[in-house]
């Protein structure tokens, strides 16, 4: 299942995540995810993975023009000609002479004049055909809504949390309004177990009763329920595992498809709460961390 982004470029809507996945278990990762089906893989410069992303596509033995590649920009490397040094950065430890989707990792409102130099340096890439196409992460309405007077690309992508229980319904409008695929990180609700963000408290989505009885009805598990549930609303997802059993299981997804009254039922376990962090809140230490070189 393919999207078509708001310049034309066709993305797979369901990839491989490979946040917090370590370097020595990412390689396998994306090998087993290619086989499997899946056709994009999503990392970060931050994740500190891309080197081993771009030897799982290689191993894998596909054309490179066969792999949506879709990669984050850090905030310690947002500024115009530090954004274009970034992707020089990327491309070195991916392997690759361009990139699918370059996306800017978070708003970072207290430094809000880099995040908009950053982001003019995407759309001099973007125009220089280094990259397919741009977006953002983590980007709130009024976050667009300064980028977007700010600059002349409107992005392709606004990658957010987003699972069953904080389905960002504003986040939602606000992209479909200026025609912005909103992708979801964190799909399957893994990020209720996101450390050092009182985890104590979290409830696991996977468990949740309504979702399990849909599972049941349908012969699926959960995690593939949450999935579908993304695609049939036109979300791209992007679920991370490593477990090669786990990651074809969450491909298996294009086989049924949920009522409107299931879907209506997910959509009603929204409780607002999100567990990630907040990006309103600037992080001045995020600037400190240094992205090596290639």
């Amino acid at each position: 299942m393919n999207i078509t982004l708001n310049n034309g470029v066709t993305m797979p809507a369901l990839g491989l995540g490979v946040f917090q996945s370590a370097p020595e278990e990412t390689t396998a990762a994306v090998e087993a995810a290619l086989a499997a089906g899946y056709r994009h893989i999503d990392t970060a410069a931050g994740y500190g993975n891309e080197r081993e992303v771009g030897e799982g596509i290689r191993s894998s033995g596909l054309d490179r023009s066969d792999v949506f590649i879709e990669t984050k920009v850090w905030v310690s490397d947002y500024g115009y000609q530090e954004t274009l040094h970034a992707w020089e950065k990327a491309v070195g430890k991916l392997g690759v002479d361009y990139l699918d989707l370059l996306i800017l990792h978070q708003p970072m409102p207290g430094r809000f004049e880099r995040t908009l130099a950053a982001y003019k340096a995407l759309e001099t890439l973007l125009a220089d055909g280094r990259v397919r196409a741009i977006g953002v992460s983590n980007f709130m309405p009024h976050h667009l809504k300064q980028l977007l007077a700010e600059t002349d690309v409107i992005p392709a992508v606004n990658q957010v949390e987003l699972h069953p229980f904080f389905s960002q319904p504003d986040v939602q409008a606000a992209d479909a309004e200026h025609g912005i695929i909103t992708q979801a990180w964190s799909p399957i609700g893994g990020i209720t177990f996101y450390p050092g963000w009182g985890e104590e408290d979290r409830k696991n989505v996977m468990q949740d009763p309504a979702i399990a009885a849909i599972a049941e009805a349908h012969g699926k598990s959960p995690a593939q329920v949450m999935l579908r549930w993304h695609l049939q609303q036109g979300r791209s997802a992007i679920p991370k595992s490593t477990n090669p059993e786990r990651i074809a299981e969450n491909f298996d997804v294009f086989n049924f498809e949920l009522s409107p009254d299931e879907i209506a039922a997910i959509n009603a376990l929204d409780t607002g709460v999100r567990n990630g962090p907040d990006p309103d809140v600037s992080h001045d230490e995020w600037f400190d961390v240094s992205i090596p070189e290639a």
